[in-house]
């Protein structure tokens, strides 16, 4: 990942594009567009510079800067994930305006129709990932999140001049979702572009920005519902997604390095476009190869079949089972606050854990996850509920602050995009499927005490099935490194056999001529 040194000024320029050593005689230099070619001749010759060798080693990016415009590009993806998964995380409110403004006395399963709006869109937003990725790869982060951004603008616009709530499926769950997923899931392949070093704790800090929008969104959606109804509050909203907008515009590619800015013409242009030519694979199933991958890709979303359930439903729990506490926005804010400490914290602490071992972490925040989410319908006063959705919100952050650097480790930097995005769009399912299923329990039962008993499971069974990462890598490493040895000894002895022959060849040689 990271390049070498800088080689001395009177190497530069030939360092790639000629082999080590002295070229033999009469061996014209490699071909390129020059002077006397046609327009059709260049053409031709920079696809066949960009196809190279079919055995030709892929070149190396350029090493992040750590810094510089990169802390810009953290800023806007923080903004990305504030505004994306802030107004997901405040669909309880959302959730509770909706069923006033399209609800009827007659219909007895408008909680499980209402929760599909919510848990559609969040689902949408990770299921869309896999092909955002590609996206991605084709046409780099800065013209994916804008064009999401924009598609994000024209669905919540729309979704504020509905009047029932089947439209919604289409604007808000579906239109506004993909908008979020193009925009959001660049924001997370473009950190590992900036930094390496601080990578854990970058990413901390960027999706500390949805907690901070998950504690201030819930207030200000209600006071403006209060004040406007929900149909206005959605016009506002779409002002954070002009800002989104505007942000991913900050998502400029690196500079190429600073060897072929020096060589200058054409033959840097063409090492330019080598480096940096679009996938030969549009979607990469080889990543399923790297088995530890491969299991973190199945826990994962088996975790969060009852993820989501407490961010759609716990408005409206709290509602029935607290009629009168006033501020009862105050849960969600706890969840918010906590999760942005946690973000920060274990973001930081994940640059200190060695490899795959922070997937340890996870293990940590899905049992607590699942433990918290059990003891929510044991609350019998508001404060036990605020005291558990802290810890809750604390160990959520831990769990989104940590799925890019664990990437990173089980796949590397060259396939991280379409590893992030196969993993989201395998977690849309579950969450997409455990905050309806939750609403068909509550209209059933009449209360939400089995839907939060229930939805504490997945995430136990989940952080057991990741316990076994770290072990299956360490077992790939060790027979990667045995093999190796084994080539390393071969080739050493095979050297050595060929070293002997010819200077046995020599004396023999010298003694026929002794003689």
């Amino acid at each position: 990942m990271v390049l070498s040194q800088e080689e001395p000024d009177s190497a530069r320029g030939t360092s790639e594009a000629q082999p080590l050593g002295p070229a033999p005689t009469g061996v014209a230099p490699p071909p390129g567009p020059g002077p006397s070619d046609s327009p059709e001749a260049a053409v031709e010759k920079v696809e066949v510079e960009l196809a190279g060798p079919a055995d030709a080693e892929p070149q190396e990016p350029p090493e992040p800067p750590e810094g510089g415009w990169g802390w810009l590009v953290m800023l806007a993806a923080m903004w990305c994930n504030g505004s994306v998964f802030g107004i997901q995380n405040a669909c309880g409110v959302l959730f509770v305006s909706m069923l006033k403004t399209f609800g009827s006395k007659d219909d007895d399963k408008m909680v499980f129709k209402t929760a599909w709006v919510g848990s559609l869109s969040m689902g949408m937003i990770f299921f869309c990932c896999p092909i955002v990725s590609v996206f991605t790869d084709l046409f780099g982060c800065q013209k994916t999140a804008v064009m999401g951004a924009a598609v994000g603008f024209v669905g919540l616009m729309s979704s504020s001049f509905v009047s029932s709530i089947e439209p919604l499926y289409l604007t808000y769950g579906i239109i506004f979702a993909c908008g979020c997923s193009f925009a959001y899931q660049p924001s997370l392949v473009i950190l590992g572009h900036y930094f390496k070093k601080r990578l854990g704790l970058v990413n901390g800090i960027v999706t500390a920005g949805s907690s901070v929008f998950t504690i201030l969104l819930p207030l200000l959606l209600r006071v403006l519902i209060d004040s406007v109804g929900l149909f206005h509050t959605l016009r506002v909203l779409c002002i954070f997604m002009f800002v989104l907008f505007l942000a991913g515009f900050t998502y400029r590619p690196l500079a190429t390095s600073t060897k072929d800015k020096e060589s200058g013409g054409s033959g840097s242009s063409l090492f330019s476009r080598r480096k940096f030519s679009p996938p030969k694979k549009i979607f990469n199933f080889a990543i399923f190869k790297v088995t530890a991958y491969a299991v973190w890709a199945v826990g994962i979303p088996l975790a969060l079949f009852g993820y989501f359930v407490p961010y759609v439903h716990l408005m409206k729990h709290v509602n029935e089972r607290f009629q009168d506490e006033k501020n009862k926005e105050v849960v969600l804010m706890c969840i918010g606050i906590t999760s942005g400490v946690g973000r920060l914290l274990f973001g930081r602490i994940a640059d200190y854990v060695p490899g795959v071992k922070k997937v340890y972490l996870q293990v940590l925040s899905f049992f607590f996850i699942g433990l918290m989410s059990m003891m929510i319908p044991l609350c019998s006063i508001f404060g036990a509920l605020i005291a558990v959705c802290l810890i809750m919100g604390l160990f959520d952050g831990c769990f989104i602050s940590i799925m890019a650097p664990i990437a990173f480790e089980l796949v590397g930097a060259q396939d991280v995009s379409q590893a992030i995005g196969f993993l989201l769009g395998f977690m849309s399912i579950p969450m997409t499927v455990g905050p309806p299923i939750a609403g068909l329990l509550r209209d059933k039962l009449g209360s939400y005490d089995v839907a939060f008993y229930l939805a504490g499971v997945p995430p136990l069974i989940g952080g057991a099935v990741l316990c076994f990462i770290p072990w299956i890598h360490s077992k790939k490493q060790r027979e990667i490194s045995k093999t190796t040895g084994k080539e390393k000894m071969e080739k050493m002895l095979e050297n050595q056999n060929s070293l002997l022959s010819s200077s046995s060849g020599v004396f023999k040689k010298e003694s026929d001529s002794i003689i």
